[in-house]
């Protein structure tokens, strides 16, 4: 088969390489369609450690399965599929205990940090275990399956809040995680909505997405304007979904008294915290981590329309031209969402 191999450090090749085996507890996927993830363009040039050459990347994707193990049941070949990124163990303490995304053994599609490698979805088949599959709603097109998975992480992020009808809730950051948050707000029972990003263009898409205020981060006046629109109390949950110092303590200090953010953006490994604003506001400050079984709600939401995902693809593209849009990514030479390339 063909893929999009990182042979090196800043350099992929679109080549041959041998097709995956299944085992009997997997199916085999012809990929559809397959999003170039944040992560892998951070991955390109080895700055996170979790691409070790050589591999295949690649983890937000949709298929039709060609090819079933023995031990698979309810899945036949012609099925139309999507997948979690997260590959866990089902007999995990983390897993039974419900926490799959937090398992020890864990693996991540088209992740290899040392410990671990898997191959990933741009090529033209990949091997995925039954237990992470989900079924694509026949209105809904491979590419917005392959959007599911950033929208399940910006779904996680407000199952872990634990959002009551009437919160007045700010997103900070409003790149394409942001933007779902802020859509997924909507309809969350979110009564205010406030977005604050560095950049404009990013605070138009937030007013589109569902946003009710925009501010930019660098207004001298933001957290003056927060507690005016919160009742003069501040917010109730705030978002991050940057993963800078800057932004987390702007996450931080907008929120009232015993107010909560949660952490989705990871950027920076480490960071600065306001420590005594969190303890003498006593704070709750959450950390929310990939995915936890947000897939079929999402795809409930695509198939219903209560949730739209297009807006966010900038461009569709064949994988063989994918090293050129790894390119433009890294090198920010436009203004671009997400690119989904095409086996």
């Amino acid at each position: 088969m063909k893929a999009l191999v990182l042979e090196k450090y800043n350099e992929l090749v679109f080549k041959e390489v041998p097709d995956p085996e299944i085992h009997p507890n997997e199916v085999l996927v012809k990929v559809k369609a397959c999003g170039i993830c944040g992560s892998d363009v951070h991955g390109l040039d080895g700055s996170t450690g979790r691409r070790i050459p050589p591999m295949i990347m690649g983890h937000e994707a949709s298929g039709v399965i060609v090819k079933t193990g023995v031990d698979v049941h309810n899945w036949k070949t012609g099925d139309r599929v999507t997948f979690d990124s997260t590959v866990y163990p089902l007999n995990d303490w983390f897993t039974l205990e419900g926490m799959y995304n937090l398992s020890d053994n864990r693996e991540v599609l088209g992740v290899s940090p040392g410990t671990y490698k898997r191959d990933g979805a741009f090529a033209e088949y990949i091997a995925i275990p039954q237990h992470i599959l989900y079924k694509i709603p026949e209105n809904v097109t491979f590419e917005q399956a392959a959007m599911v998975e950033a929208v399940a992480v910006a779904l996680h992020s407000i199952n872990v809040s634990e959002i009551k009808t009437g919160d007045k809730c700010v997103v900070v950051g409003a790149g394409m995680i942001g933007i779902f948050i802020l859509k997924l707000l909507r309809i969350s029972g979110a009564a205010t909505i406030i977005a604050i990003d560095i950049n404009a263009k990013h605070l138009e898409q937030a007013k589109d997405a569902g946003a009710d205020y925009t501010f930019l981060s660098t207004d001298e006046n933001l957290n003056d304007k927060i507690v005016a629109l919160t009742n003069n109390r501040g917010a109730d949950i705030s978002f991050e979904a940057v993963g800078l110092s800057d932004s987390v303590n702007i996450a931080i200090d907008i929120l009232r008294k015993g107010g909560k953010t949660v952490l989705v953006g990871n950027v920076s490994p480490k960071v600065d915290l306001p420590l005594q604003k969190v303890v003498t506001r006593e704070l709750k400050v959450l950390g929310s981590c990939a995915i936890r079984g947000e897939y079929e709600v999402v795809l409930d939401l695509l198939e219903t329309g209560k949730i739209s995902v297009d807006d966010q693809i900038s461009a569709i593209a064949p994988l063989s031209e994918g090293a050129i849009w790894f390119d433009k990514l890294y090198r920010k030479v436009e203004e671009l969402n997400k690119v989904i390339l095409v086996p």
